[in-house]
Order: C-alpha cells, then sequence, then structure tokens
C-alpha cells in the first residue's frame, strides 16, 4: 500500500472494520515515532556536520535512546537501528577527534 493511501474495507463484517481502524491507528502511532526519530538523527547530523562538538554531545544520548525505544515499539528494525546508532558514533567520535 502506498503511503498516504487509506485502507480499502470491502467486508462490512464488525471484525473487518474493526481490525481496518486498529491497522489506521497504529499506522499513526508507528508514523508519529518514526518521525520523531527521525527528526533527532537530522538534528544530531546536523551538529556534527556544523562541527558544534557540544551541541553534538547534548544530543547524542536522547536520540540513542530514542532509536533504541523505536526498536523495542517495533518502528525500525533492529540490524537498521544499529547502523544508524553505529553511523552516528562514528561520527561524532571523528568530530571529537578533530577537536582534540
Amino acid at each position: 500500500m502506498a503511503q498516504g493511501q487509506a485502507t480499502k474495507v470491502k467486508k462490512k463484517k464488525k471484525s473487518v472494520l474493526k481490525r481496518a481502524a486498529q491497522a489506521r491507528q497504529r499506522a499513526e502511532v508507528n508514523r508519529a515515532n518514526r518521525t520523531a526519530v527521525r527528526s533527532l538523527i537530522k538534528k544530531l547530523r546536523g551538529a556534527i556536520t556544523a562541527g558544534d562538538k557540544t551541541a553534538a554531545g547534548n544530543l547524542l544520548q536522547p536520540t540513542l535512546s530514542a532509536i533504541d525505544q523505536a526498536i523495542t515499539k517495533g518502528v525500525l528494525h533492529e540490524n537498521t537501528a544499529n547502523r544508524y546508532k553505529s553511523r552516528l558514533n562514528v561520527a561524532y567520535n571523528g568530530l571529537a577527534a578533530k577537536k582534540a
């Protein structure tokens, strides 16, 4: 199903309608969680790119925590999230090495 399209409900059974409503609600929650994680990642990458070590240091732990929560909630796959965390840590450590 393409992003942003409504789920089509063919049958009018009560259970089918309920599952369709639950699917819409879960999709909305997942989208909100995914957006929050991506926003934090973008802020951290922006701070690293700008070379702002203090801002990056302040954003690193909340970002990694949000990624871990996304794994728990099933928004991100574990391997994908671990790849994000690894790359962010490498970038942050490279920034710290440059400043030292």
